[in-house]
């Protein structure tokens, strides 16, 4: 009865979080850009049943953090032949893993590059498929400077897109993303200090190397925050609890979410450097007046 309900609310809660999407671009400020931004339908843990129930309420991008679970669920009859649907990676990606990633149908985009080790490990393995549009990516940058979460230093961010740009021909950079801190009080603190950085990446990125603003996506907010963070500006926000519930402590993946967690430690050598906060361009002193 527990699972049916929760199915029953699938659709209604979907309709609820794009209604919230399109009242926020409305709020945006003047010198941010009207666009819609992509919702990605986090599913992780979640059975096939409520990716499909998603899909029938119109529902194509979907997004998974283990490429275990992802590769298992891609390859179900049920969703393979759905040529239309999106799977979005957000997890930590072991080199070693991305062949596996790769092979999986429908990949659409990695929002996870955090070095140009993994970037470099990626557009080979993309290039040893029969796939002939590049895989888009994004450069995942650890705005909060935390140790148990993955991504590049804040300072690495623009070197890492330049070498993307300039070394994979088998990878399409289309912008940052962040997690940011959980929990974070926008009543008692402000704007989040984690989006403010990593719209600032995004400005060095685009002075740097001469990029325009539209063509730097960020990937910002999840379910406790989306809303806020496309009022800063995000074009594409990870739902996933507010749309399937929160996750059954029973199905969680036990062995595979811990051996995965292992090797991205192991994996993440190097500690992103700290931000420096430099001075807030004009578009940020607005957001953080408004």
């Amino acid at each position: 009865m527990r699972k049916i309900m929760a199915l029953e609310n699938v659709g209604p809660a979907l309709r609820g979080v794009l209604a919230r999407i399109n009242e926020a671009v409305e709020k945006r400020p003047e010198n941010l850009p009207k666009v819609v931004p992509r919702l990605v339908a986090v599913s992780k843990t979640k059975p096939v049943e409520y990716i499909l129930e998603a899909y029938e309420h119109g529902q194509r991008n979907f997004g998974e953090n283990y490429v275990q679970e992802l590769a298992k669920k891609a390859s179900d009859p049920r969703l393979h032949q759905l040529s239309d649907l999106k799977w979005h990676f957000i997890g930590h990606l072991q080199r070693n893993k991305c062949n596996n990633l790769t092979a999986i149908p429908n990949l659409f985009m990695v929002e996870t590059i955090n070095s140009t080790q993994l970037a470099t490990a990626l557009n080979k393995s993309w290039g040893r498929t029969d796939n002939k549009e590049p895989l888009k990516v994004m450069v995942e940058v650890n705005t909060s400077n935390e140790k148990s979460k993955m991504g590049c230093g804040s300072d690495d961010c623009c070197s890492i897109v330049n070498f993307i740009i300039q070394n994979c021909p088998n990878l399409k950079f289309i912008g940052l993303m962040t997690i940011g801190q959980y929990n974070y009080d926008w009543g008692k603190h402000g704007p989040n200090p984690d989006f403010m950085c990593l719209m600032r990446c995004q400005e060095n990125v685009c002075e740097k190397l001469n990029m325009p603003q539209d063509q730097v996506e960020l990937s910002m907010g999840m379910s406790s925050d989306f809303d806020k963070a496309i009022l800063m500006g995000s074009t594409n926000v990870r739902v996933g609890s507010t749309i399937f519930g929160e996750r059954d402590p029973t199905t969680k993946k036990g062995s595979t979410e811990s051996e995965e967690k292992t090797a991205a430690n192991k994996d993440n050598k190097s500690e992103p450097e700290k931000d420096e906060k430099p001075e807030l361009s004009s578009n940020l002193k607005k957001l953080a007046l408004a």
